[in-house]
């Protein structure tokens, strides 16, 4: 029986992170809870600093359950806005092997 650990799923994020998604997010995060989950955040044109915020609280979550939580892609705009808002997605960006 295969574990739903092993599955990934990927999560593409909304070209607009603001207030009005932060909650759209969190729910679909929530749905994802329990298994790996990519972050394609490669369309993002704006996000806002309560969506980075939704997103590093299920990374830390992800890692208290031991399940992997990764930036498969990510746009410009998406980095210099976690940037400007003082958030460290370096360590959660996919590797390469």
């Amino acid at each position: 029986m295969a574990s739903r650990n092993s599955a990934r799923n990927t999560l593409m994020l909304a070209p607009v992170l603001d207030l009005n998604e932060a909650t759209v997010l969190h729910e679909r995060l929530l749905a994802l809870k329990g298994g790996a989950v990519a972050i394609d955040a490669s369309a993002v044109e704006r996000v806002g600093a309560l969506c980075v915020q939704v997103l590093m609280a299920a990374a830390r979550s992800w890692e208290a359950d031991r399940l992997s939580f990764t930036f498969a892609e990510v746009s410009d705009a998406f980095i210099k806005a976690t940037q400007l808002i003082g958030a460290d997605i370096g360590p959660l960006m996919a590797k390469e092997i």
